[in-house]
């Protein structure tokens, strides 16, 4: 079994899109007007519009609703990443932060409220947790 991606449901596609083309720098491809995905190294992430839901079955998912997922995104230098998005982003959760496991980390919530980390494996502990690893 591979991971193969993340899908946000969100009711303004286009807004979200452009968000992430600007914190990923990856031009979304769009096979349809309601969805976009963001191709990545090590995944992908999908982004759907609220009217793809009836696709799912009615009540499966509500659009801009998520308080328990962290995407997340593993960066070379984490403190230049936010000095990069600092303007882009309204709301950020935690400054650049060495954490307890080993990862510089930032977060931020996406214009949906979703929350969003950006890390960096920084010890020597996280950084052999993370060799071999895209």
């Amino acid at each position: 079994m591979n991971f193969a991606s993340v899908r946000i449901i969100t009711d303004d596609l286009d807004r979200l899109v452009v968000f992430y083309e600007k914190v990923t720098g990856v031009l979304a491809k769009r096979p349809a007007p309601v969805f976009a995905e963001f191709i990545l190294p090590s995944c992908t992430l999908a982004i759907g519009h609220s009217q793809t839901v009836q696709l799912f079955g009615a009540g499966s998912v509500r659009a801009a609703d998520n308080h328990t997922v962290i995407i997340e995104f593993r960066v070379h230098d984490v403190d230049a990443e936010y000095t990069r998005l600092k303007p882009l982003v309204d709301e950020w959760v935690q400054e650049p932060t060495t954490m307890p496991w080993g990862n510089r980390s930032a977060l931020f919530r996406d214009p949906d409220g979703n929350l969003v980390n950006l890390f960096a494996p920084v010890t020597e502990e996280a950084l052999e947790r993370f060799s071999g690893r895209p």
